[in-house]
């Protein structure tokens, strides 16, 4: 791929879009559309089983201070992303009722009034909730350009039935009397490949059984996200999503030809869109993408959230995760049969010195679970744990402590 605007591959990027988006600024990154799906201010608390291996994640949108703070916080963003974007780009922004208005007036203040493009309404069904307020039914994307001279790609909705009676050959068909009386046909003018697409889009969510389900809580269809790149882009112009989430925006991109950079702070998150991206994009890492940023040391590791945490951990040790979240009963992941001979339970913690009362506490979850074997994970362990597991194994039971640093450096072995 040959280098434009200061990157020759495919970037996913896993940190803080704000130190991300600095850093494509000052190497002067420019790229012709942008679309985001940030956290919405809709102050919930999301803590979900997702991904293909059942990764956990907790997933935050709550804004301590109001809407001014959820605002500043994100005009900062937006302000660099005006300056990734090439005059020709085009900016899209979802959002929905809980603050959509509010980004509506901070946009304007950053694109220009003038720049408005479209409130796209993004139109969808769901099993409605008990309420006495009409159903919220749609979301409102917000679409800005840098300038008049924009990439636009008329798209076009199909015909009614009706309407495709009356065109023959793709022109329109005319009905008219003839000299000998009798009722004639002709064709007139060219006709449009369909109806101009308008601002509605009524697009179905992700079915439950669909193969782009990802069980990500805020997972787009990929069909929304090919009308915005196809409308805004050509083929080998570059795409850039802040706030990547489970990489629908990368994964069309990828498909449809267009180049792109990807950010999102979480290493489950890039791990999923990575395996997303080779497995249903047929992207190949180190030839279509590069991946930077995920945590390469203790140090690093140490500032990731708990649940961020264990994901990593489970992920490196080829296991998967327990389906159950908060009352796992002690144990984080474990191997069963279709992954290692003997099944085994995982437990997660990131703390120095670990001691007796956690050996002690997680051979009672191995017995419940009834599991023979399992696996302590943490970055250092006092010598009564070390004592413990020796004890332990001598009833049968082997429990094994696993550095963090063994992992890190691919120095455990199963």
């Amino acid at each position: 791929m040959a280098q434009q605007n200061g990157f020759s591959k495919n970037l996913l990027i896993c940190g803080d879009n704000l130190s991300a988006l600095d850093d494509l600024v000052k190497k002067n990154i420019k790229v012709d559309l942008i679309y985001l799906d940030p956290p919405f201010f809709s102050n919930k608390h999301y803590e979900v089983v997702w991904g293909d291996e059942a990764e956990v994640r907790s997933f935050k949108d709550r804004w301590a201070g109001g809407i001014n703070v959820y605002i500043e916080w994100m005009k900062e963003r937006v302000v660099k992303m005006y300056d990734v974007l090439k005059d020709t780009g085009s900016f899209y922004l979802h959002c929905d009722w809980h603050a959509g208005h509010y980004l509506k007036v901070m946009l304007d203040e950053v694109f220009g009034y003038h720049n408005f493009r479209n409130e796209i309404v993004w139109c969808y069904k769901r099993w409605p909730s008990k309420q006495n307020n009409f159903q919220s039914m749609h979301d409102v994307i917000l679409r800005y350009s840098k300038s008049d001279a924009v990439v636009w790609n008329q798209l076009f909705d199909d015909f009614t039935e009706q309407t495709k009676k009356r065109i023959k050959g793709g022109k329109k068909i005319e009905h008219y009397e003839g000299e000998s009386g009798k009722i004639l046909i002709r064709a007139t003018e060219e006709m449009s490949p369909g109806v101009a697409m308008c601002d509605y889009w009524n697009i179905p969510m992700i079915a439950g059984q669909a193969k782009e389900r990802l069980g990500y809580p805020t997972q787009k269809p990929e069909a929304l996200l090919e009308r915005i790149i196809k409308a805004s882009s050509n083929k080998g112009d570059s795409v850039l999503d802040p706030f990547c989430g489970c990489g629908t925006t990368v994964a069309v991109a990828q498909r449809l030809g267009r180049r792109w950079i990807g950010i999102d702070i979480s290493p489950t998150a890039t791990k999923l869109i990575e395996n997303r991206l080779i497995k249903f994009a047929g992207a190949t890492k180190g030839k279509d993408f590069e991946v930077v940023g995920m945590p390469t040391t203790l140090s690093a590791l140490r500032a990731l959230e708990p649940f961020e945490f264990q994901n990593w951990v489970i992920n490196e040790m080829r296991a998967k995760q327990s389906r159950k979240l908060t009352s796992d009963f002690g144990l984080d992941g474990y191997y069963d049969k279709t992954i290692f001979t003997d099944q085994a339970g995982i437990q997660v913690k990131q703390s120095e010195h670990v001691g007796r009362n956690v050996v002690d506490n997680f051979e009672t979850a191995l017995k419940r679970a009834k599991y023979a074997k399992g696996y302590i994970v943490a970055f250092s362990f006092g010598k009564g744990a070390c004592e413990e597991a020796a004890r332990i194994k001598k009833e049968g039971l082997d429990i094994h402590l696993v550095n963090v640093d063994d992992l890190l450096h691919g120095e455990f072995k199963v």
